[in-house]
């Protein structure tokens, strides 16, 4: 079966940055579902149509296309005493945006006595990429599944 709109793609996948770097791999495969449904980078998406199992596709994209610019603006510094749970670098946490009141997921990248720097941009936002994946698996998607926007089961999303 060839990757179509409304079919659930299974994929193992590396990315790099230009230098060659490992940014981040599967160790377990993902699945998507394909046709616009914003579950994977719109250019992935675009390269793995028509493909089929063990297609290999390699995507190279630009900041804007992959994770976004890097943006000074979301990162800041808190004071410790707002945080209602022990903090740690590392830690990943839901914010409100203070310029559009859109939710983002912020990381704590340095604590430095009360004051705790956090960071709302994507860890690879501004970087160019290179994404290297290979098709393990492709079938129809489940009435379910087109009903809900994602994948179900394996590799996908559980309720």
């Amino acid at each position: 079966m060839q990757i179509a709109k409304n079919s659930v793609v299974t994929l193992h996948y590396e990315m790099f940055d230009v230098e060659g770097k490992l940014l981040d791999k599967t160790e377990e495969p993902i699945a998507y579902l394909h046709g616009g449904y914003d579950n994977i980078l719109p250019l992935v998406e675009e390269a793995l149509e028509g493909k089929t199992v063990g297609d290999v596709v390699e995507v190279s994209m630009e900041a804007d296309d992959a994770f976004g610019e890097y943006e000074p603006e979301l990162v800041r510094q808190e004071e410790r005493s707002v945080f209602p749970m022990p903090v740690e670098v590392g830690l990943m946490f839901e914010g409100e945006d203070d310029a559009t009141g859109e939710v983002l997921l912020f990381r704590v990248t340095e604590i430095d006595g009360d004051k705790v720097t956090v960071d709302g941009n994507h860890p690879f936002a501004g970087i160019k990429i290179v994404f290297k994946a290979t098709v393990s698996e492709v079938r129809a998607a489940s009435k379910e599944e087109l009903d809900h926007g994602h994948v179900h089961g394996a590799h996908g999303h559980h309720h």
